[in-house]
């Protein structure tokens, strides 16, 4: 996660990492022993979509450091291969930190093309602390529950109650997993990856990373070099920028994105009535958010769980036709049940969030230090604010815990590799969530790395996605180990042009406009939001993505997408 524009940099206020984050192998002293690692049980858990899913459980050290001490568990899943000949393992991760990987092993073998997928076990996991790997971290139940509290401060109450929230989640934590907190960290599920090359008895892996499993990727590329064969890392994490300086860049790439959306309905006037000019769309977008502090639509979605409900328009366009007609219902119609049910859809909390945004605030929060006086949050914040206003102090209080987090913060590693077979990176220019500089600053970092750009592209997580072009590079790649090459120097190797842009969905036909019309335009107006998609057992968690046509090309569950495997909640 990093910026088109400019980063704000608090460094003077970051408090220094007081632990070397580095295992005792890469800073020559010799690599602690090992626990014996049992072969891994694998055994059919295999569901509607993918057949011959198999799961597996692994047994790793809480404390690498003290190999023989506390064992956790990593659940597993697999894909094997069925060709004569096997490249090895393909593990795959969806990013987070906190998203279940598991779902990932079933799609991406049935995304790849067949010959390709064959020649792989692709493998699945939850991360530690995550999902169905044993201690699963769940710090507050319950802690975005609706309605919470406006997101940007009203006053000095409103920041103190808002504060005292964030204080709330970090005591929570402290207090209920105090035993793990100091382990959940990216060096050490790096540390975990090669427990599982060896648990699969694999002398080397293959990766496919995304958002911030780039980041993870990264990490265990520079510990374990000789160890990778092939690295594919997709929607970059900006290793510069861990990860105060990230988060506050993803504020403006948002907020710009969140303009590329106002600016499609008020190309679609004729369907959603709100208007031909972008600006007076986004006008009428915050004169919305204004009137749901007061009155909560369907008592659900006040102001912070409308910017939880859009900022997945920021990952994905393919869901704007929704949150466009759940936008234009309640301006022009003066409905609030569509917009409630887009929130169902695609910001409300269930306890997989709340496992998610657990592991989230432990791995951010104890990776890097973060700033600890609350007064350099605050000015940041309003500053940001005032250029990027959609979702700034939302994603301020959703990181504000590290501001008090109970366990000392590391020292992030320096991912710069030159030692490393060539690795694929991927990147569209207009990504929001890990913006286009992450990709080039790791390609810098990544002596010999091949670095492919999906122009104009806004998505997040680009590859098997329905993008041709892009899919025949990871798919090359995978096979041959070949990448493309530019010619003359140049820093980008190939471009992919982006998809187009989504068309309004057929069942959002013109209305009549309504009273609340003459707030935004005096056009037409359109329909409703589509209903809620459940998950798949073995972790193939729902994806509600709209017309994902590579997804139905292949036959796959309605929505087991991408984007719903890669999740939409604020995660690099």
């Amino acid at each position: 996660m990093t910026t088109r524009a400019g980063m704000l940099i608090a460094a003077g206020a970051l408090v220094a990492g007081t632990v070397t984050v580095l295992p005792a192998s890469a800073a020559g002293t010799g690599e602690p022993v090992p626990r014996p690692l049992p072969p891994l049980a694998w055994t059919d858990c295999g569901i509607k979509a993918y057949p011959k899913l198999q799961c597996a459980t692994l047994g790793v050290p809480l404390n690498h450091d003290d190999p023989a001490g506390r064992s956790i568990t990593l659940a597993l899943t697999r894909i094997p291969h069925t060709a004569k000949t096997s490249q090895g393992p393909l593990l795959v991760n969806p990013g987070g930190p906190g998203g279940s990987g598991r779902g990932m092993a079933g799609y991406v073998a049935a995304s790849l093309p067949p010959k390709v997928a064959a020649q792989y076990d692709v493998i699945g996991f939850d991360p530690r602390g995550v999902g169905r790997s044993e201690p699963a971290l769940d710090c507050r139940p319950g802690h975005f529950d609706p309605v919470r509290p406006d997101s940007v401060p009203r006053g000095a109450d409103g920041e103190r109650t808002a504060v005292e929230r964030a204080q709330a989640f970090a005591a929570a934590c402290g207090k209920k997993h105090a035993d793990v907190l100091p382990f959940i960290d990216t060096v050490s599920t790096a540390r975990d990856l090669d427990l599982v090359r060896k648990a699969l008895g694999a002398e080397r892996i293959n990766y496919l990373g995304y958002s911030y499993g780039t980041y993870l990727g990264a990490v265990y590329a520079r510990l374990y070099p000789e160890r990778v064969r092939r690295m594919a890392l997709d929607s970059v994490v900006n290793p510069n920028g861990v990860w105060y300086e990230d988060n506050i860049a993803q504020d403006y790439a948002f907020d710009t994105r969140h303009k590329d959306l106002m600016a499609w309905v008020a190309k679609h006037d004729a369907v959603y009535g709100l208007g031909t000019d972008p600006a007076a769309v986004e006008a009428a977008w915050y004169r919305m958010r204004e009137e749901l502090r007061d009155s909560p639509a369907g008592g659900k979605v006040g102001p912070g769980e409308l910017e939880d409900t859009f900022l997945p328009g920021g990952y994905y366009d393919g869901y704007w036709p929704t949150l466009a007609s759940a936008f234009s219902a309640y301006v022009n119609e003066g409905d609030p049940a569509p917009l409630t049910a887009a929130w169902e859809r695609y910001g409300e909390a269930d306890s997989a969030a709340d496992n998610g945004y657990s592991v989230y605030t432990a791995v951010q929060c104890r990776d890097a230090a973060w700033p600890r006086d609350w007064n350099v949050w605050r000015k940041d914040s309003w500053n940001v604010h005032a250029k990027a206003p959609f979702s700034t102090w939302n994603n301020a209080w959703y990181n504000a815990p590290c501001a008090f987090w109970p366990v000392e913060p590391l020292t992030p590693p320096d991912v710069g590799n030159d030692q490393l077979p060539p690795v694929l990176v991927l990147q569209a220019t207009d990504d929001a969530a890990t913006p286009y500089e992450g990709g080039l600053a790791l390609h810098r970092m990544l002596r010999g790395s091949s670095l492919v750009v999906e122009q104009g592209g806004g998505n997040h997580g680009v590859t098997l996605a329905g993008n041709d072009c892009l899919d025949e590079h990871l798919s090359a790649y995978l096979a041959t180990g070949t990448v493309p090459r530019a010619e003359g120097g140049a820093e980008v190797d190939a471009v992919c042009a982006a998809l187009p842009a989504p068309e309004p969905e057929p069942a959002a036909a013109p209305k009549k406009a309504g009273k609340k019309a003459g707030k935004a335009s005096g056009t037409e107006a359109s329909g409703d939001a589509a209903p809620k998609t459940a998950g798949d057992e073995a972790g193939a968690q729902a994806g509600t993505q709209v017309g994902m046509k590579a997804a139905a090309a292949r036959g796959l569950r309605a929505g087991t997408t991408l984007h719903g495997l890669l999740g939409h909640v604020r995660r690099p």
